[in-house]
């Protein structure tokens, strides 16, 4: 795809979507990762109401870390998957505390041996908390990238080296959650609504469409 073409499409996200978007509400990076952690197949407004009483209940790190088990559960019974969500919580901020001296790592390969944080959470933190540029792909950037013609790839990582090389790097951070908002109104998985897409003058619709 042209670069002009590229321009284009960034310029219509930016437009439709904005440039930024409201951040999970928390005190300190381990929160901000915790709360990434809750997001993954749940919604975000499951996670930003039961934020404030998550932080409530355990103001601090250490508090966290030494929590019974089902106190955390209880805590974020509302979110999807919120057992295992919640040993995964525990066990991270204990390697934290332990591995790291309570300090949340700034570097990818150190936060995705943390427990429960994987390539995309790691690089939504980076971005969140201090605006390191990354590619966070999930599955609508992952199928939209490929339906526009910008990755072939069919993993998160291979897409994610593609958008990296097609994309400015002063858009990388917002890419995620523009391609989410496109997706879940206008490209679903279900069906690509072409009638209604402001894309679709750039769209090649790849395979997976």
């Amino acid at each position: 795809m042209r670069k002009e073409a590229v321009d284009e499409i960034l310029n219509v996200l930016d437009r439709d979507y904005g440039t930024s978007k409201e951040g999970f509400y928390h005190h300190e990076d381990w929160q901000l990762l915790l709360a990434i952690m809750l997001s993954a197949q749940s919604t975000d407004k499951q996670v930003y109401e039961a934020l404030p009483g998550l932080w409530e209940r355990f103001p601090t790190i250490w508090d966290m870390a030494e929590a019974n088990l089902p106190e955390i559960e209880n805590a974020i019974r509302s979110i999807g998957l919120y057992k295992s969500k919640a040993k995964n919580m525990k066990k991270c901020c204990q390697q934290i505390l332990s591995e790291y001296g309570g300090k949340v790592p700034l570097k990818i390969e150190e936060l995705v041996k943390l427990a429960g944080v994987g390539r995309k959470s790691a690089t939504l933190f980076l971005a969140d908390a201090y605006d390191i540029p990354g590619v966070t792909v999930d599955t609508h950037v992952l199928r939209i990238a490929r339906r526009l013609g910008w990755a072939e790839g069919k993993t998160p990582v291979q897409v994610e080296k593609e958008l990296m090389k097609v994309l400015p790097k002063e858009n990388w951070n917002r890419i995620n959650f523009q391609l989410i908002y496109h997706g879940r109104a206008v490209c679903t998985a279900r069906k690509c609504h072409c009638d209604k897409c402001q894309l679709e003058q750039w769209c090649e619709k790849k395979a997976d469409s």
